[in-house]
């Protein structure tokens, strides 16, 4: 990923703003239009100007997934404002996603030095949520789209920067949300959360005890004795075996056999998930490795048509809302790359499941769903699965990680919006039910 470092004179912005709009890149053009315009107030009074605009250029690159443009923008930013926290922290992200820890750590400890605490006010009438969220890494809930700023305020505290005595001081709530739904990020902050647990005089949804239990290679006890689900051997290993002996033992012990699926542990999407056909390669791969993974046992779980299809559904106090079904000629199933919008048929497919998720899936496997959301036992969860010829779930992952979002309202996909908030709707009366209006 290049990154263009931007000037920080505003004559230099000024002549590409008059460059881009003669390409007809209007969005480009505004963009160093802002920036000459912020490089010149704070030239002119400092104490007065804003960099707020130029924030939100960065912002909104970030946003559309143009990490590049976003990050040569948040340092203009940091050059102007260098303690701003929202470009350190989005830039930590940046770093983080492309591998470069060490800027990563830098750019969160200089987000979260000074404050822990963020506030986002909505009405005055509008109830105010805390939201528990990690600062380190990447492991919280997408909850903007659950906790929109028209109906509530937000009241995010990174918890695992903040000391013990800061519980104390923050403004007052009706509800703590624990936005920490990665149980292995969640696991280095067990303690600190269980002690603010004990102090929250609040309902707090999405309880840590819960959340821990979702690890990968947990959910097998986690939920055990639930018919009609399949959940494929899973152990974790801090670090490779010493040889391909043990390795063999440790997989023969576990009745996991080849191929296997290693994936670095506190990771989803598919992120460093790699298939091994054989011990060979499984070692080879370890060797490489310094980070706690994930192995478990690959199912070949194509269907008869030559189809692999994944299906996500929402938990919501526990009950199952349709999400989307993913259809892909690969085994690594993913939306995006999946060519939905591409395929009329395929877009049928998931809106019969979205409209009548059991008429597509059978009751016995809609009863099993039901059983996993309560044994979950989180108030936001959900699960990604496919369906057997038999019937029965043979379950990827379940837990609160999942994201949900709408869709274009004027794209292919518009019309799953309804059900996205279908989703939203049952989250918000959960809400009211613990802190009623």
């Amino acid at each position: 990923m290049s990154v263009i470092d931007q000037p920080d004179d505003a004559a230099a912005h000024r002549i590409m703003a008059s460059a881009h709009r003669h390409r007809g890149d209007e969005l480009a053009a505004l963009a160093h239009l802002i920036a000459a315009q912020t490089l010149e107030s704070f030239a002119a009074d400092p104490q007065h100007a804003s960099v707020s605009e130029l924030c939100d250029v960065a912002t909104g690159y970030y946003m559309k997934g143009d990490h590049a443009t976003a990050e040569s923008w948040y340092r203009l930013v940091l050059k102007v404002a260098p303690e701003l926290a929202l470009a350190h922290q989005n830039l930590a992200a940046i770093c983080a996603s492309a591998g470069r820890r060490v800027e990563a750590d830098a750019h969160r400890a200089r987000a979260y030095r000074a404050h822990r605490v963020f506030v986002e006010r909505a009405s005055q009438q509008a109830r105010p949520i805390l939201i528990l969220c990690a600062g380190r890494e990447a492991g919280n809930i997408p909850f903007e789209i659950l906790l929109p700023t028209d109906t509530y305020t937000r009241i995010k505290y990174v918890i695992d920067y903040a000391a013990d005595g800061e519980d104390q001081q923050l403004p007052p709530f009706d509800l703590a949300f624990n936005a920490i739904g990665d149980a292995d990020v969640a696991a280095s902050m067990d303690a600190r959360l269980a002690r603010f647990g004990e102090r929250c005089q609040r309902p707090m949804l999405n309880a840590p005890a819960a959340v821990a239990r979702t690890q990968r290679h947990r959910l097998a006890t986690l939920l055990s004795g639930i018919g009609d689900v399949v959940i494929p051997p899973c152990i974790r290993v801090e670090h490779g075996p010493n040889g391909a002996q043990a390795l063999a033992a440790m997989l023969a012990g576990e009745s996991m056999s080849l191929p296997v699926l290693a994936r670095p542990a506190a990771t989803h999407g598919g992120e460093g998930l790699v298939r091994c056909e054989t011990l060979a390669a499984l070692e080879r791969h370890l060797a490489g490795v310094d980070a706690p993974h994930y192995l478990s046992a690959f199912g070949d779980y194509r269907n008869a048509d030559g189809w692999y299809r994944k299906y996500r559904m929402i938990f919501v106090d526990r009950q199952p809302w349709p999400y989307h079904l993913a259809i892909s000629s690969h085994w690594m199933v993913h939306y995006f790359s999946a060519e939905m919008a591409a395929n009329p048929w395929k877009i049928d497919e998931e809106r019969c499941f979205l409209e009548n998720p059991t008429d597509v899936l059978g009751a016995r496997a809609m009863t099993a769903l039901a059983a996993i959301g309560r044994r979950l036992d989180l108030d936001y969860a959900g699960i990604d699965f496919t369906l057997l010829p038999d019937g029965r779930i043979f379950l990827f992952e379940a837990n609160a990680t999942m994201r949900v979002h709408y869709e274009r309202t004027n794209g292919p996909l518009a019309h799953k919006n309804r059900y996205v908030q279908a989703i939203i709707d049952a989250f918000g009366r959960l809400l009211s039910l613990h802190v009623p209006v």
